[in-house]
């Protein structure tokens, strides 16, 4: 049995459930059935996949991940690559292996062609659908959806709102219930059901371009995490690379250039985010963010380069970063610098 017809499997006892769910909501925002069918329709026909991640980390070639992505041509995972912007544990046998098996019917075996973890897209936010995860994005093709499982909210937490692209109703439910109960979806607000569905007829449609007229996302947790079931190839798999404008006129750049140039991808740029150093709180992501930040950025501006550029010193002379912790320790503390940017940081004026 595939992990797709696993999780089919699974979330089919739910389906009813979800399904009044969503005709409660339906009836009480007053959305007609013809629209909010067509709403259903474009989300299938035009939604994407966001394969976030951060071009300037190193790989375990010592390569930045950007480069890695160049030579292969394909997106690789961290049981392949050793880097990871969520939890690290690319180990067979260990704690990532172990419930991926739980989470898809025992599927995978071995390093290969282990699930692909993204984000359903639908152009909300210029900075793609799950920050957190990265500066820069791929955007997949809207057909990949076919090929992937889905859950809303982080994997991590275990939702039971589970589902693929043809037992989507659970997902739905919780993002349209969501935007009912709290005015909000996907990080966007205010977003009531009635506008949610409008987005997705009129929109959506509209293509990846729109989305650069909508603010970037300031937001880490609300995502609807996607999972492809594949090998995901650029040239067949990819349409569009999308990155922080931080990195135009430097080398990271001109490798993000090439790569759009050998695999046939349409480069795209948001803003950016930039934050002033002296404007790290201590208390959201730990009391060592101030101090990090300006080690990481002297001259006093963070941003998604600066943060990439101290990963890679940190792989290459842990010792000059001990004062932070061994080296794992702190790429887990860069990775919450990455936070603290994503959430208080701004593009540039």
């Amino acid at each position: 049995m595939s992990a797709i017809d696993f999780i089919r499997q699974q979330v089919m006892v739910d389906r009813e459930a979800a399904l009044a769910l969503i005709r409660n909501v339906q009836l009480m925002s007053a959305i007609e059935t013809a629209r909010l069918n067509h709403a259903l329709l474009n989300l299938a026909e035009f939604g994407r996949i966001a394969f976030h991640f951060h071009p300037d980390h190193l790989d375990t070639r010592g390569w930045p991940v950007i480069a890695g992505l160049l030579h292969d041509g394909v997106y690789r995972t961290q049981f392949e690559t050793r880097v990871s912007t969520a939890k690290l544990s690319p180990q067979l046998g260990g704690a990532r292996d172990h419930w991926e098996n739980q989470q898809f019917g025992n599927c995978y075996v071995g390093a290969r062609n282990r699930p692909k973890y993204g984000a359903l897209d639908v152009g909300l936010h210029q900075s793609g659908a799950a920050a957190r995860f990265g500066s820069c994005y791929l955007l997949s093709t809207p057909e990949l959806m076919e090929q992937c499982s889905f859950c809303y909210l982080d994997s991590c937490r275990e939702p039971r709102e589970r589902g693929t692209l043809n037992s989507f109703e659970s997902v739905f439910a919780a993002l349209f219930n969501e935007s009912f109960e709290r005015d909000t979806a996907l990080g966007s607000y205010p977003l009531r059901p009635a506008a949610l569905v409008e987005y997705l007829c009129d929109q959506l449609p509209q293509g990846v371009a729109a989305r650069f007229a909508h603010p970037l996302s300031t937001d880490l947790d609300h995502y609807i995490e996607a999972q492809y079931h594949g090998e995901l190839q650029l040239a067949r798999d990819v349409t569009h690379l999308v990155a922080d404008s931080c990195y135009k006129g430097t080398e990271i750049g001109e490798q993000m250039a090439q790569l759009c140039q050998r695999y046939n991808l349409q480069l795209g740029w948001h803003q950016g985010y930039r934050m002033a150093v002296a404007a790290v709180p201590k208390d959201f992501r730990g009391a060592h963010m101030p101090a990090l930040a300006a080690k990481v950025a002297p001259e006093g501006e963070l941003t998604a380069a600066a943060i990439g550029a101290a990963a890679a010193a940190v792989g290459r002379q842990p010792k000059q970063w001990r004062e932070f912790g061994s080296q794992g320790e702190v790429m887990q503390l860069l990775k919450l610098l990455w936070h603290v940017l994503v959430r208080y940081g701004a593009a540039p004026a």
